[in-house]
């Protein structure tokens, strides 16, 4: 299914966000959430992500949150075309997503209003 320009697939409790229909991670980092809004949290994590990264050409980013035992385990990262450092790419999304202050908005945003994703 695709939103807008975002391409959203949804695999019983995985839901992967993404520009490009088959979604690549060739740098990606891990972290988990309380349970809420799977949709939501994707698209803030896309969009905070995207400003971190914003500089780096050739960048697609894809977000997958899959719901596991009462939480979200959250992998974002993306496609990229063309030499980079990828180390330093993953160290950037890690700090994004290990972030209170984001954390907290992401959860506040997508608490669950009775939504099916």
């Amino acid at each position: 299914m695709s939103r807008g320009r975002w391409h959203i697939r949804n695999d019983g409790d995985t839901l992967t966000l993404a520009r490009r229909n088959r979604a690549r991670l060739d740098v990606a980092a891990r972290t988990d959430l309380p349970d809420a809004g799977r949709l939501r949290i994707a698209h803030q994590v896309r969009q905070d992500m995207w400003r971190a990264l914003q500089h780096l050409r050739g960048f697609s980013p894809v977000v997958r949150v899959r719901r596991e035992a009462g939480r979200l385990l959250v992998t974002a990262g993306g496609e990229i075309s063309g030499p980079v450092a990828r180390a330093h790419i993953e160290e950037i999304i890690r700090d994004v997503l290990e972030c209170p202050g984001r954390r907290a908005r992401w959860l506040r945003y997508a608490r669950h209003t009775g939504e099916v994703s």
